[in-house]
């Protein structure tokens, strides 16, 4: 999740006539997130649109119109604001996709921190569109442009939003900008996916699937395991596991589900997670153990959670109040491999 700071910023533009909100018709929000900045705007003509089921949810849930993750078309938009995602080349395509959806003389807005490359975001932009103006606050910038189509260098429009696209990775492993680890195998999750022995069986569980590599290895090595579910926020994530997942047919299935409340009770045998421990830019270790909470609640009473983290992760004390055993397997390159049993049941 962006600053609070970072979304004051972006709103003085709208706020000094910068910006002009325009006075009729719909205002597009991409890669929308929920917070109190969305209603400084006119909530009766926000379009949102995010991949995130959380965010999805929460914007659902207060109301907002909220686009389908899956769908082509967006309306057309006098203003678009742009959340700009970390990762560059699944920034470059948003931006590159709502220049090429905004209308004639129509404005593109987006705010990021100085810190996390505000100026340079927007020369991004200048790029594609010709030009972008700025203003700066809170150790924050806000940068804007004007659709122009005769200033639009339509080629390196489509030249990032090709970058964006899925592809293997490697053979049979599919990906794209934005996901984790999403151009080379995550060392932690192959270590992890190392530990887990052939002999394991019955229906597992991936949460926070991302790629679908975890739950691929354990169907091509563990022969009992009937099944994996694999559960993953991001719907951008779901087509790459599709791909990744194709060979095995029946013994898996995919789920756009926030990991935190879409979990089903006491139903899987063991369950695999590489768990975030950052929301959007920062840190944030409380990520991870709520996984875990989530982790012992969808386990069997004899259930199984195999972890892998970074080593300065303080999750043993969570893990602790969640299970009744656990036990590091492997402390390697800066991870530990986690194997936690039979879970608490919460009163």
């Amino acid at each position: 999740m962006m600053d609070t700071i970072v979304f004051d910023t972006l709103l003085l533009a709208l706020e000094t006539g910068a910006v002009p909100v325009p006075e009729e018709g719909p205002i597009l929000v991409l890669n929308a997130e929920p917070g109190a900045w969305l209603g400084q705007l006119p909530r009766d003509r926000l379009v949102c649109r995010t991949s995130q089921k959380p965010a999805y949810d929460a914007l659902k849930a207060a109301g907002f119109t909220v686009l389908e993750p899956g769908s082509v078309d967006v309306p057309e938009a006098m203003l678009t604001i742009v959340v700009p995602p970390r990762q560059r080349d699944y920034a470059r395509a948003l931006y590159a996709r709502a220049l090429m959806a905004a209308p004639e003389g129509g404005y593109l807005l987006a705010s990021l921190p100085n810190t996390l490359g505000g100026k340079t975001a927007e020369k991004t932009l200048a790029e594609i569109a010709g030009d972008a103006g700025s203003l700066s606050k809170h150790k924050c910038r806000a940068f804007w442009t004007v659709k122009h189509a005769s200033l639009v260098n339509e080629d390196l429009v489509q030249a990032w939003i090709e970058a964006d696209l899925p592809r293997e990775i490697e053979p049979g492993l599919w990906s794209r900008p934005g996901l984790f680890s999403w151009d080379r195998i995550d060392p932690g999750s192959e270590l992890l996916a190392d530990s887990v022995p052939e002999y394991t069986k019955g229906i597992g569980i991936d949460i926070g699937a991302g790629t679908g590599f975890l739950s691929r290895e354990i169907l091509s090595h563990c022969a009992n395991v009937e099944r994996m579910d694999l559960y993953e926020a991001d719907y951008r994530a779901l087509f790459c596991q599709e791909q990744t997942m194709a060979p095995f047919g029946e013994r898996c299935t995919i789920k756009w589900a926030d990991a935190l409340k879409d979990l089903p009770r006491a139903t899987y045998d063991f369950a695999l997670m590489n768990p975030p421990f950052h929301t959007g830019r920062a840190d944030n270790s409380a990520l991870g153990k709520a996984f875990i909470r989530a982790a012992s609640l969808t386990l069997k009473p004899s259930g199984t959670l195999w972890l892998v983290a970074n080593r300065h992760l303080p999750y043993e004390a969570e893990l602790s109040a969640c299970f009744r055993s656990h036990e590091m397997l492997e402390d390697e390159d800066g991870y530990k491999i986690i194997r936690a049993e039979k879970p608490k049941r919460q009163k």
